[in-house]
């Protein structure tokens, strides 16, 4: 793995997803009491910056493999990220939801031509289904996290935010699956200079902060969290980069998110989901030890029900 790889990640799917903006906000410099560069992946196409990870798996897969379309297991983001990269490309996409997805999810899986495949809502119902789809259609399989192509497309967004500023002392990503904090951590190391990568995780979705303790992968016996994209938990893929490029992992509350939740809709008017929220809620949390410093912040994805909002 090397810087390379990354630059010809981020050459590959640019005609494929949008170089989001980068927002700024004195009111939310001042309650943070650093300087804050927010990367809106809420912007990304279909809201969330799983498109990145997603076009760089499909393009990196050889026509033969392509002709036999992908399959993969999400009722969230991932999902509406693997089947609008793959109809930009001519490929078929399989997405296995759980039965109990919210009808919104699967209205934008289809809206965008993935063929979904409902399973039972555990894990490994999930993987199961998805398992069988690749065995009989040939189907190439994408893991929504836990895959070295989705990382290295994840890694472009903090790569963008770091060509814009690259005095950032600190890099800050929400943490769920892994996939989005190893690419950060990795864009972090081979492009900032000398910046550090610090994730926010839920206390009440905390295995990734008792996995870089215990230096094993660590499971949550529930994840009563609002920040519903952050329940997976880590891979063998990104946990060995996660171990060695991110700095630490910032827990927070419930409150502390939906909070911070709450000030970047009224401050930066834009709608974010609430596990987008959380490394703001953590920056919030330890300001002290992060006064005056350049901190850029991956606002990971903006779809929310807002028939639902948690405030």
């Amino acid at each position: 793995m090397n810087q390379q790889v990354l630059i010809q990640a981020h050459q590959r799917i640019q005609p494929f997803i949008h170089n989001t903006p980068v927002l700024t906000s004195r009111l939310l410099d001042e309650i943070a009491g650093a300087h804050v560069y927010f990367k809106c992946e809420n912007f990304q196409k279909m809201g969330a910056f799983k498109m990145r990870g997603a076009s760089n798996a499909i393009l990196s897969l050889t026509q033969e493999e392509r002709q036999k379309g992908v399959v993969t297991h999400s009722s969230g983001n991932f999902a509406q990220a693997v089947a609008l990269a793959a109809n930009q490309l001519g490929v078929k996409s399989y997405i296995v939801m759980p039965k109990n997805a919210p009808q919104v999810k699967k209205d934008a899986v289809r809206a965008y031509g993935g063929e979904i495949i409902e399973s039972e809502s555990t894990p490994i119902d999930r993987e199961e289904m998805a398992d069988k789809i690749r065995i009989e259609t040939g189907a190439t399989f994408l893991h929504p996290s836990n895959q070295d192509e989705v990382i290295y497309g994840n890694a472009t967004a903090a790569m963008e935010l770091l060509q814009e500023h690259p005095d950032l002392d600190y890099l800050m990503a929400p943490v769920g699956g892994g996939g989005l904090i190893a690419g950060t951590a990795l864009a972090a190391h081979y492009f900032g200079n000398n910046c550090k990568v610090i994730g926010g995780e839920p206390s009440q979705a905390d295995d990734a902060f008792r996995s870089l303790q215990s230096g094993k992968i660590e499971f949550n016996d529930s994840v009563n969290t609002v920040a519903d994209g952050l329940r997976t938990n880590l891979g063998d893929r990104n946990f060995p980069i996660i171990q060695q490029h991110v700095e630490r992992i910032i827990l927070v509350d419930e409150d502390e998110i939906i909070q911070a939740m709450k000030l970047i809709w009224e401050r930066l008017k834009i709608i974010i989901e609430p596990s987008c929220a959380v490394p703001f809620a953590a920056l919030i949390k330890e300001r002290d030890n992060f006064k005056n410093k350049n901190i850029g912040i991956i606002l990971s994805g903006g779809n929310v029900d807002v028939k639902n909002l948690p405030f």
